[in-house]
């Protein structure tokens, strides 16, 4: 099984727990011991279940946005975004829970022509407010046919979110681009007229595969 990055020092922490029970049990502290490496037991697998990091081919056409989360679609609205993109667009929500795949990937190929980082509060994700007061990444990349912005957002239990890019890169669709740790956001941007929305509000939506959007020729035909 393929594990994300950085996924080795959060299963240390099953490691160590499960050699801290063998230690305990050894030294005849048998009721702590089979606590501690139960526990290290479960902490192994869980951190080894959650850094789990499926490969996902593409199948779709060059038109064809993919989503760049697992999870679930929690809003679909338009609205303007003035810092980034600077223009108005739909902006597609995707809730995680700690049982999805937590490896993001990019909806398009394009080039990675922004990074940002803003620090910020830590209220739940299901509010719409977290978009923007939440501690949160920002990535903008431009694409051939059109431009998306990526912002992985950060919970009430949720600290870090990780991205793995370099501005003026160059990324495939589908492709690994971050991570956010143990539930959390991700909202994906795209000007409202280049786009029409392939998913809806309660739909189960999977990062590479799902299809999220279909890019518009400017005639207004897909």
């Amino acid at each position: 099984m393929k594990l994300a990055r950085g996924a080795w020092s959060h299963i240390l922490v099953g490691v160590i727990l499960l050699a801290a029970g063998a230690a305990l049990f050894a030294a005849h502290h048998r009721a702590s011991g089979a606590t501690t490496l139960a526990l290290g037991v479960v902490v192994t697998a869980f951190m080894i279940y959650f850094f789990r990091d499926p490969e996902r081919p593409v199948t779709v056409g060059d038109d064809i946005l993919l989503c760049g989360a697992d999870g679930w679609c929690r809003n679909v609205e338009t609205l303007a975004e003035n810092k980034f993109l600077k223009c108005d667009c739909v902006r597609i929500c995707t809730f995680l829970t700690p049982f999805d795949v937590h490896v993001n990937r990019s909806p398009l190929a394009g080039t990675v022509v922004k990074l940002d980082y803003t620090p910020g509060r830590h209220v739940l994700t299901i509010q719409q407010a977290a978009s923007e007061v939440n501690e949160h990444s920002s990535i903008l990349i431009e694409g051939e046919q059109t431009r998306c912005l990526l912002r992985q957002i950060v919970g009430p239990l949720v600290r870090r979110v990780v991205y793995w890019l370099d501005e003026g890169q160059k990324i495939a669709k589908a492709e690994r681009f971050g991570m956010m740790k143990f539930g959390s956001r991700l909202d994906v941007y795209f000007p409202v007229n280049d786009v029409e929305v392939l998913v809806k509000k309660g739909d189960r939506v999977f990062a590479g595969i799902t299809p999220l959007a279909r890019v518009v020729r400017k005639d207004g035909r897909a």
